[in-house]
């Protein structure tokens, strides 16, 4: 049958006018920010300009269907039309473009288009893509977690029954690794996460075809659970109504949802990039028939809903009030460098402070009568289930931590970890509180961020310190970040307990690994390497009260050594971050060591006292970031001559940073070179007589302290 032009149903009808010349004005608005930013640009007032052109009818059609302030957003760097119509204004986001102190996303500290709102539940944006995937589905767990709890929201934290996080990506992004590690959680969970996939065909310089064998559409139609749905991003009513749809089956429990939306890229990729290098004339000309404005201003002239006067003069007006606010944003103030140190970490604390009160001998915390020494694994263990007990906010949760299927509790011992330290922590708290993860450690940590930012209290647990590496982008990218590159909105106090270290026979190259190095050269992350029980007690007590993300380092081969060992402290007792102990007090030579070569050293002192009447000072730094700088400095003025040990690589260690600071805060004290004695670089082998050649023992301690003392 053939269906007469007057016969054809109104595509845009059902909407409110009113919506409807709303929603074009800020399509026109977002054009307009982007016009305008390239023309600052040029003129080296904007630094770096990324268009969000092609993507403004999507954009505001969805937003349509979502509530700033209860939902949660972690968008990507094209949804400047999204957060317009949730209600960040051209102003707030010139002052990002231009570099303001005003800057209400990160005050100046991130580039343009890196939206951040805390108020209205945009999370603040980072770079990587796709690396805001897991975050949103741990962000999506802490919402459940939180609105089953009516005792946690009575305490401030905020969830909504029907809340739903919205995660948008390019289509080239759904080739990382990560996107897909948050789907196979989001379905496996049934979470309420709606996925928006803005395919312009390129991913920069990529076609789309060189990304994937099929449209993402396709690919994903395995996922159980997922509802899939596509639409044109140029077509208003399309994209109206299918995000209607997506948004309400989320909204309603029925689990996550994925639109897979075709856009146009009218403009080059970024500023540092020209489309006209790798794009024929001829298909940039076809694209700009999909123009969304140019479409949505037809079908509206088509409805009869406006005319070509009041369009273009919605349009005139956005230009004028994005040139205002141009105007206004180059005369804000612009950041102080004095402050730029700020929010690295929670307010009043510092990587570099030294101790508040230094400790001068063993730590001797305050324990209760008659109780019993329990070694390293055993206290972490008790710490977490009194922790636990104390705070519903606290969920711990990584490969095999949990005890067992719930269905098997009844008959089965419990596993509770590797190395058994969250046993029995599924048994007492439940599944909600301990649980099993995918062996997967991006998402493990992404997880955890999510949380973290909602208000929760995460301990991940990484089963291995050399598996850590596949979860660095968001250790590095989001979780240390976050506080800082939102100039202090959010949040991210996850606690990720890490087994590390060498010295287990058999544990060779892929078990037996350092490398806290690595880690502390990361801003923004706090790390605790404790060397025996009370000090971990300590320790994961002040990480678990405090408000920055921590790596727990907790040494393997020290988790049931009995001289490790230390009766539980009381509950009140806690190890401040940034104290180091002078566990074996000396005038002759300060040794500064940590985790499991603490012993060692203590060996050695004890060597050297009755071999060369050396008498040797030893000091755990207990913690690297902070690191205890004012009693390193102390004893190595009194004694004059300084060894590090540990048990990483020479190259790079952490070692090389305590040496090159008494090199330089230190210097006139020093009698001798500063020495270290560390693994040379390489791996840890497997057979029992090569990984004693390569971790330090206590022989070529004494060696290395014989030599500083010599000097």
């Amino acid at each position: 049958m053939v269906i007469a032009p007057d016969q054809v149903a109104d595509p845009l009808a059902g909407f409110p006018v009113q919506e409807l010349l709303e929603d074009f004005a800020t399509c026109c608005r977002s054009r307009a920010l982007d016009d305008r930013e390239i023309l600052l640009q040029k003129q080296s007032k904007v630094f770096f300009q990324i268009s969000g052109a092609g993507h403004e009818v999507l954009l505001t059609a969805v937003a349509r269907a979502l509530r700033p302030g209860s939902d949660w957003f972690f968008p990507y760097y094209r949804d400047r039309a999204l957060v317009l119509a949730l209600g960040v204004s051209p102003l707030d986001l010139l002052l990002q473009a231009v570099g303001s102190a005003l800057d209400p996303a990160s005050g100046g500290r991130q580039m343009p288009c890196h939206f951040g709102d805390r108020a209205r539940h945009i999370v603040s944006q980072s770079s990587p893509t796709g690396s805001q995937c897991l975050p949103a589905v741990g962000c999506a767990e802490a919402g459940r977690y939180l609105v089953r709890r009516p005792e946690l929201l009575a305490a401030g934290l905020h969830a909504a029954g029907d809340e739903v996080v919205y995660v948008s990506l390019g289509d080239g992004t759904t080739s990382e690794g990560e996107f897909w590690e948050s789907l196979n959680t989001a379905c496996r969970l049934h979470l309420p996460v709606l996925y928006l996939v803005a395919d312009n065909g390129y991913a920069i310089s990529v076609r789309a075809a060189d990304q994937a064998p099929a449209p993402i559409s396709e690919l994903v139609q395995g996922f159980r659970g997922l509802a899939v749905s596509r639409c044109d991003g140029w077509d208003y009513a399309e994209c109206r109504r299918t995000a209607a749809q997506a948004v309400a089956r989320v909204r309603a429990g029925e689990g996550p949802g994925l639109i897979h939306a075709r856009v146009t890229r009218p403009y080059s990729h970024s500023s540092a990039d020209s489309q006209a290098k790798y794009r024929p004339g001829a298909e940039l000309a076809e694209e700009a028939r999909h123009d969304p404005i140019e479409c949505f201003a037809a079908a509206l002239l088509a409805a009869g809903l406006a005319n070509a006067e009041q369009l273009d003069a919605i349009r005139r007006q956005a230009r004028a009030e994005v040139a205002a606010a141009a105007d206004a944003a180059l005369a804000a103030p612009r950041p102080d460098p004095a402050r730029v140190h700020l929010h690295l970490f929670a307010e009043g604390s510092s990587p570099t402070a030294p101790s508040a009160s230094p400790i001068p001998a063993p730590a001797a915390p305050p324990t209760g009568e008659g109780t019993e020494p329990l070694v390293l694994a055993e206290a972490i263990r008790a710490t977490l289930f009194e922790r636990m007990a104390a705070d519903e906010r606290i969920v711990v949760f990584g490969e095999d931590v949990a005890d067992a299927d719930e269905g098997l509790l009844a008959e089965v011992e419990g596993k509770g970890g590797v190395f058994g330290v969250t046993r029995g922590l599924q048994r007492r708290f439940g599944s909600a509180r301990c649980y099993n993860t995918p062996l997967a450690e991006a998402n493990i940590v992404g997880r955890a961020v999510g949380q973290a930012l909602r208000g929760l209290r995460p301990v991940a647990e990484i089963q291995f310190f050399d598996y850590l590496w596949p979860a660095m982008q968001q250790l590095r990218s989001e979780l240390a970040t976050l506080r800082w590159r939102s100039n202090g909105a959010f949040a991210c106090p996850a606690v990720i307990r890490v087994p590390i270290g060498g010295y287990l026979k058999g544990g060779a190259i892929w078990h037996s690994q350092s490398g806290e190095a690595i880690l502390a050269h990361v801003p923004g992350l706090r790390i605790a390497f404790p060397s025996r029980a009370a000090d971990a007690v300590g320790l994961l007590r002040s990480a678990l009260t405090g408000e920055d993300p921590v790596l727990f380092l907790e040494h393997k081969h020290l988790y049931r050594q009995r001289d490790c060992a230390d009766p539980f402290p009381e509950a009140s007792w806690q190890l401040p971050f940034g104290q180091a102990a002078v566990v074996r007090p000396g005038q002759d030579l300060t040794i500064v060591t940590w985790g499991a070569t603490v012993r060692l050293c203590l060996e050695t002192a004890r060597r050297l006292e009755a071999a060369d009447e050396a008498d040797v000072e030893v000091i755990d730094l207990r913690t690297l970031v902070p690191w205890d700088r004012e009693l390193v400095a102390d004893s190595v003025r009194r004694t004059g001559r300084l060894l590090v040990v540990h048990e990483d690589v020479l190259t790079c260690g952490f070692g090389a940073e305590v040496a090159a600071f008494a090199a330089q805060e230190c210097f006139w004290s020093l009698d001798a070179p500063v020495r270290r004695v560390t693994a040379p670089d390489l791996w840890v082998p497997y057979a029992p007589e090569l990984e004693a050649t390569v971790l330090p023992q206590v022989e070529d301690i004494v060696t290395g302290a014989r030599a500083v003392l010599a000097a």
